[in-house]
């Protein structure tokens, strides 16, 4: 994924800062939806699954640690950047553990928000904490083929069907894709 995302959600309290935030980040996606509670991006989670998230950690209706759940069952899985100005090192904790991929202090730095948002979006997501909570509840035979059936259906997504282009994102053979597709019939 470039730098530039169809969908991003903005969920951040402070309508003031939201608009800067949609300002700085909005030539990098092709669409920008800002909400201001978790209720809202929840809805936003279901009804309209964002490709980024910039995210408070602290809103009116709670903190964004408790949104985890819902953004891990977005498919395919957003980027995720958290910003606060009072997180505890034990929420920080909690919302890498979520999946948050950077976490940005406030007051914020602009031109380092955007550093972090390019470095953020050019690193795939890391699915360790994902695997590790899936360990003795899941057979590891279910877990590869999960893992294979969403690359597989991300890579045709992302190639826009074409099966030699998701062979390409893949690093494997047309042929290898060919016969995975095949035996999905």
């Amino acid at each position: 994924m470039g730098t530039v995302v169809r969908h991003l959600l903005v969920v951040e309290d402070s309508e003031r800062l939201a608009l800067v935030l949609e300002e700085v980040l909005g030539p990098h996606a092709e669409r920008v939806t800002r909400v201001t509670t978790l209720a809202a991006a929840r809805q936003v989670l279901r009804e309209q699954p964002p490709d980024a998230v910039l995210l408070d950690v602290s809103l009116p209706d709670g903190t964004s640690d408790t949104l985890l759940e819902d953004l891990q069952a977005v498919e395919p899985l957003p980027h995720v950047i958290a910003i606060s100005g009072n997180a505890t090192a034990e929420q920080a904790f909690r919302l890498a553990s979520g999946g948050v991929r950077a976490f940005v202090p406030k007051p914020l730095d602009l031109a380092r928000l955007e550093a972090v948002w390019r470095e953020t979006l050019a690193r795939p997501p890391d699915l360790i904490h994902t695997l590790r909570a899936s360990a003795g509840q899941v057979p590891l035979h279910e877990i590869e083929g999960t893992v294979r059936e969403t690359l597989v259906d991300e890579a045709l997504a992302k190639s826009g069907g074409s099966v030699r282009g998701a062979a390409k994102l893949l690093r494997i053979s047309r042929q290898l894709l060919q016969h995975i597709l095949n035996a999905r019939k």
